[in-house]
């Protein structure tokens, strides 16, 4: 029998998949209009009976205390493990950060690029300011009191949807009946005396006007910073090793080795902090990034829209607005100083010491140095010596978007078929700005030399006198000097504010028709065809003094801050096709295929098969299978220059190990330059899935299901994999810095002055890299912790289709209700239990195991125990992450030191992650027929979250959470 769903049926589906097959009439299902459900273009199909859909409906979403779309999302086991789906939590300061204030939602771990984000069914414009190069929808964006309910196809869905749904796909529905009017208000924060707090209210209202309905809302949210040192196991650091040798100015620098007698790191003469011993010996002042790390910014949204429905004659009109605008600020640690030319050791003038030797009148810290001539920005030749250190205050970022969304349709009927047409338009305006920790390289070194003007221009020399064209020559700035306004001021005028500007811009028609193609088996077979056309445009344009440019040697004007230059658009068309066929009674085949083509990278076709059997009325057994595609994103295509960090895994080549990392396993990070190809090809997977659906009785359903993924051709940099090119491709290696239009590695200049037992230099073809490695360890004499071949900067790596991925699990349901007079209890047990997850190294063709590493646990749990009577609700439940290892290879030799030392590693040298269960409880009483109110702690037992030694922060900010105990109080009054 083929089954008419109503949204309400296919909600209980999604939790009770068949005991709605028999809580339903056929009589009464013929006269129920048929429904468009996540996952098919047919009006009614059954598409629970081909694949699983989870669904949040109002209940779920009012009970859960969320207050945006992230909060609500963050917990559901599929959009856990790996690192997909982020906050704010991971936003920062730089342009390899997450953009300030924006999240987003990633099926399965695969990344937000690969999760299709619709509303109603229609695309959203993505956020102008990518993740790295994935382009994403930020769903801070989609403003939660507009949300009906959430469908949530965590599969393959290219065949009916196109690009993108590659891990899936998340649909958001929207109020369009709301009747009446009413105002929500809620307040959250933690127990923890610092304040964290979030305040939201909201308004809808809905009414009838003539053969129209009408819903209006308003959304707006407010949500302080939280800190890490708001806590007290990420106030201070993991490890004492896990240090900088940059300190703050307000800390006081260091003495750079290079300008120390006896080649050591000198300790700053005043250190406001206890000195930290090195690997060395040395005591030096040091930096640690907790101190300015930020686990939540402060974010603030503003969001208004409409839903507007009318019949004109037979046909329905359906109009969807809304505007948000959204505001937030973002944080990373302060930016390093380095010399002009970007390397270590920044010079300073001789006199920035004497205030110390003149206080006891010795020169006794002045006879440890070398005090060398150095040529300042005007020509003049001083004398100083080099110094290590950071600027005081984190890089700071203020983001404000705006996002507009405008979609209307017709529908109708012509005889049986259901058909309907709409146009979207939708765009994502996003402006940045730099407030604080953001210094100008040439105004700062011309501070620290006394050549700054008071203006902000650097000044002259003539040969005898300095002098300013306008404005007056200001004092040296001298970083060895604190709490001094007159110095602090100097420092001021060196301050830069670079800004960026992106605009993401989709624009869309589409048509579709469904409805019944003929009969087999004297059963109906419906179908499903449409055509769909849309143009999307991006550019993210930073300010000049942010950009790298080959005429300046590719440094960018301010210190470690980068940005990414893009722009690009892309026209696309498609038809699809989908097929539903009762083959028996108990058989049903879902067939779907689509056609899509870009006029920029080309033309792809995927199809799906989806099969379900329903042996008896209690049970379905059903499995599908599709391909999918995600096309290079805007920003990928139309990356012009993207200053980053690149990394490279020593432990994926040997060959790499031995020349940059001793013959360690480690990885390293290093400063680049990303470029866009324009031969980059789409990401392609292919998806399977099976499982079955049982109900024993009405009350009790279990389902559970597997599911499979092979993701090729992904998109990304490989730094390995041109390193080890490198090694025989000699137009890939460079003295100095890439040439422009050239690609590959840049190597210290000096390199070139070594050769091998042939006497050719790193440059020239057949090289033996190995002997040029022992030629420079023999004339250069490194530290013995820096015997490799010495990179420069700025390597310019293009982007690449770089590998692939297989991951596979098992997604399993089970819920019992038991019904009394006074109300239901409901048992509900759901999650996700991971058995691989495999991607290829960079610049390797093995395979690392994810499953059970870093930020990849095995089994994502949630149990929940429901009371719901006619006037209350009453929810206890718990969220599981299993335990995994601690990512102690990323981590320095001095660090894992100290860990053999604390003697928390295993005999094998590794860790395990303790498993985190954290209990939630919730509760709402209709107080009469007008006022409900609503209460959530979050983390009842107030758990810290487990120690993790490779995290920077101390913890795994993506599967754990860190705010302890977090009470929201909501009210809802209906006029």
């Amino acid at each position: 029998m083929f089954r008419r769903l109503t949204i309400a049926a296919a909600i209980s589906a999604s939790l009770c998949p068949v005991a709605s097959a028999y809580a339903q009439q056929e009589n009464e299902l013929e006269n129920i209009e048929r429904v468009e459900i996540t996952g098919s273009r047919i009006k009614g199909v059954d598409l629970e009976g081909s694949v699983p859909l989870t669904v949040l409906d109002q209940q779920s979403i009012k009970q859960s205390g969320a207050n945006t779309i992230f909060e609500l999302l963050k917990d559901l086991s599929v959009l856990k493990g790996g690192n997909g789906t982020f906050s704010t939590s991971e936003s920062g300061g730089t342009s390899t950060s997450t953009p300030a204030g924006q999240s987003a939602a990633s099926l399965r771990g695969m990344g937000p690029s690969s999760t299709l984000t619709l509303i109603n069914s229609r695309r959203v414009a993505p956020s102008s300011f990518a993740a790295g190069t994935e382009n994403f929808v930020d769903i801070n964006a989609i403003p939660l009191a507009a949300i009906e309910r959430i469908e949530i196809l965590a599969t393959g869905a290219s065949a009916v949807y196109g690009a993108d749904a590659v891990a899936g796909v998340i649909n958001y529905i929207l109020k369009d009946d709301y009747q009446g009017a009413e105002i929500n208000a809620s307040y959250g924060d933690s127990t923890d005396s610092h304040d964290e707090s979030k305040k939201q209210i909201n308004m809808l209202y809905g009414t009838q006007i003539g053969d129209s309905h009408l819903s209006v809302f308003l959304d707006m949210y407010d949500r302080n910073a939280f800190k890490a040192t708001d806590r007290s196991f990420s106030a201070s650091p993991n490890l004492v090793n896990s240090y900088s040798y940059l300190p703050t100015l307000e800390n006081s620098p260091n003495i750079y080795y290079y300008s120390s007698r006896d080649g050591n790191e000198l300790p700053a003469p005043n250190c406001q902090t206890p000195l930290v011993t090195t690997e060395y010996g040395e005591q030096i002042c040091a930096y640690y990034g907790n101190q300015h790390d930020y686990l939540e910014t402060p974010f603030e949204s503003v969001s208004t829209g409409f839903m507007f429905n009318s019949q004109l004659g037979k046909l329905d009109w359906h109009t969807d607005f809304f505007y948000s605008q959204t505001k937030s600020q973002a944080y990373s640690s302060p930016a390093p100083i380095n010399q002009l030319d970007d390397s270590d050791g920044p010079y300073i003038l001789e006199d920035a010491l004497f205030i110390y030797d003149q206080a006891d009148g010795s020169n006794a810290l002045m006879d440890q140095l070398y005090i060398d001539p150095f040529t300042t920005q005007s020509g003049k030749e001083v004398w100083g010596f080099a110094f290590d250190a950071r600027f005081n205050d984190p890089r700071t970022v203020e983001v404000e978007t705006k996002n507009f969304r405008l979609v209307s349709t017709l529908e109708g009927e012509i005889n049986d078929w259901s058909w309907e047409s709409g146009v979207t338009f939708s765009r994502s305006r996003s402006e940045q700005e730099a407030i604080a920790g953001v210094y100008n390289r040439y105004q700062f070194h011309g501070a620290i030399t006394g050549e700054l003007c008071s203006d902000g221009s650097l000044a002259s020399f003539d040969g005898q006198n300095l002098n300013c064209q306008s404005g007056e020559l200001l004092p040296f700035y001298n970083p060895f000097i604190q709490n001094d306004a007159n110095n602090d001021a100097v420092l001021a005028v060196a301050q830069a504010r670079p800004t960026r500007s992106g605009e993401s811009t989709v624009y869309a028609w589409d048509a579709n028709i469904s409805g019944e193609v003929f009969t087999f088996n004297e059963l109906p077979a419906y179908a499903s065809f449409g055509v769909e056309a849309r143009k999307e445009e991006l550019s993210d344009i930073p300010s000049t003094d942010s950009q790298a440019q080959a005429d300046k040697e590719y440094l960018v004007d301010v210190f470690g801050f980068g940005s990414s230059l893009s722009r690009a658009k892309r026209t696309q068309y498609a038809a699809f096709a989908e097929l539903s066929v009762s083959v028996t009674e108990q058989i049903e085949l879902q067939l779907a295929g689509r056609y899509d083509h870009y006029d920029d990278f080309g033309s792809t076709f995927n199809p799906k098969i989806g099969v379900s059997f329903r042996p008896s009325d209690s049970l379905i057994l059903r499995g599908s299978w599709s391909t999918s595609f995600r096309a290079p994103s805007l920003t990928q295509a139309g990356v012009k220059l993207r200053t980053t960090t690149s990394s490279f895994d020593c432990g994926a080549n040997q060959a790499v190990s031995e020349l940059y990392c001793m013959g360690d396993g480690t990885q390293v990070s290093v400063n680049s330059l990303e470029l866009g190809n324009p031969n980059l090809k789409a990401e392609e997977s292919e998806a399977l899935s099976f499982g079955v659906a049982w109900s024993p009785s009405i009350d009790t359903n279990v389902t559970l299901d597997f599911w499979h993924f092979d993701h090729e051709q992904v998109i990304d940099t490989n730094m390995t994999a041109v390193l080890d090119r490198a090694m025989t491709d000699a137009s890939l290696r460079h003295c100095g810095l890439v040439p422009d239009g050239a690609q590959g590695i840049s190597y210290e200049a000096q390199l070139c002055d070594v050769t091998d037992s042939n006497g050719l230099n790193i440059e020239q073809d057949g090289a033996d890299l190995g002997q040029i490695l022992m030629a420079y360890i023999n004339t250069f004499e490194p530290r013995d912790s820096e015997l490799f071949l010495p990179l420069y900067r700025d390597h310019v790596i293009p982007l690449e289709n770089t590998g692939t991925q297989t991951l596979s699990g098992l997604d399993f349901k089970l819920d019992h209700r038991f019904n009394f007079d006074a109300g239901e209890l409901t048992l509900a047990l759901n999650g996700t239990h991971y058995l691989k997850f495999d991607r290829n190294k960079p610049g390797s063709d093995s395979l690392e195991k994810l499953v059970g590493s870093y930020q990849y646990p095995r089994d994502i749990v949630r149990m929940s125990i429901d009371w719901n009577s006619e006037d209350y609700y009453i929810t206890l439940g718990a969220n599981y992450t299993s335990s995994y290892e601690d990512d102690i290879e990323g981590l320095r030799g001095r660090e894992i030191g100290e860990l053999e030392k604390l003697g928390v590693l295993s005999a094998e040298g590794g860790r395990e992650v303790d498993s985190f269960l954290v209990w939630d409880l919730s509760a709402g009483i209709d107080v009469n027929d007008k006022l409900t109110l609503r209460a959530r702690v979050d983390n009842l037992f107030d758990k810290e979250p487990p120690r993790v030694y490779g995290s920077a922060r101390g913890f795994d900010s993506i599967n754990h959470n860190a705010f302890g105990t977090r009470i929201t109080l909501s009210a809802t009054y209906r006029f």
